[in-house]
């Protein structure tokens, strides 16, 4: 079998995954995903033992025990451009052989688990709670570089939103789902709904500072668009991204999101680590005693 190009998978003269900077056993089979950079330790400090703390540009990483549960925790930075890297070389890292560029005949199969944060868009969602995202609809287009396998139910929610926003010009989402085991798992109790992942933090999630937006009142249309008796819950920027490509790679993903910002309130956290430090506990337990 002819092995990956030189160029296509970008290996370290260390042996190491380029962007990553991580070889081979440097991640557990467990990882958590959180956009900034900081937040690695505001995780990791709950584990009993670090093993491994590796860090370039944007990606630091600390891979470590909670009792006997090996866990990884992954800054990916902010966007599904950098999901994109992020899951790409993970999968390279414990599916490829980096030396004779092939993959391994026995895939491994990851739990992704974002923490992340995100702004609420039904009033009725309180700040600093937790929404688990069942369902992410991309208004990025980093799916529709990749080949995704669509159930009809997922495609009937998908066909719905895109009737509801066909007006606004320009949009072309997709839709990816949570792994349904990591749901039954994790979810816990905690309320879920459908995310929206935007490709940009202001017009593309309704803010309007000086530039002037292409879409007005694009956010009240949104929150009141209702399929099959759901509605959008939260806005972030990760979210279908993680699931697309966990799916696609033969991955589990799920996403928790603190929410921080109700918008349809215009409400603020008033301790956003609190609320976050809150959600990393859940799931740090949750996942010890589940997975």
């Amino acid at each position: 079998m002819k092995g990956i190009t030189a160029t296509d998978l970008i290996v370290n003269p260390d042996g190491s995954i380029y962007h990553l900077k991580l070889h081979p056993g440097d991640v557990a089979d467990t990882i958590i995903t959180v956009g900034d950079p900081g937040r690695v330790e505001q995780v990791s400090r709950y584990f009993d033992r670090i093993e491994i703390t590796k860090s370039n540009r944007e990606f630091i990483t600390h891979t470590g025990f909670i009792g006997k549960k090996r866990v990884t925790v992954i800054s990916t930075g902010i966007g599904t451009d950098n999901i994109d890297i992020v899951l790409n070389e993970l999968d390279a890292v414990v599916n490829i052989n980096l030396q004779t560029r092939e993959p391994f005949a026995a895939l491994k199969s990851l739990n992704l688990i974002r923490i992340g944060t995100s702004g609420a868009l039904q009033r009725d969602i309180p700040v600093d709670s937790v929404v688990v995202s069942s369902e992410a609809i991309g208004l990025d287009n980093l799916m529709h570089f990749y080949k995704q396998n669509v159930d009809d139910n997922k495609q009937d929610l998908l066909d719905a939103f895109k009737s509801a926003t066909a007006h606004y010009k320009g949009i072309d989402p997709y839709i990816a789902s949570a792994n349904r085991l990591l749901l039954d798992k994790l979810a816990n109790g905690l309320a879920t709904g459908i995310t929206l992942t935007s490709p940009g933090f202001f017009a593309p999630q309704g803010r309007k500072l000086r530039a002037p937006v292409a879409f007005a009142g694009f956010l009240g249309e949104l929150a009141q668009i209702e399929i099959f008796g759901k509605k959008i819950t939260n806005f972030e920027m990760e979210t279908a991204g993680l699931y697309g490509l966990a799916a696609v790679l033969g991955h589990r993903g799920i996403s928790f999101n603190v929410i921080l910002a109700n918008r349809t309130n215009n409400s603020f956290s008033a301790d956003p680590a609190k609320a976050i430090d809150n959600c990393i506990k859940v799931v740090l337990e949750t996942l010890t005693d589940k997975l």
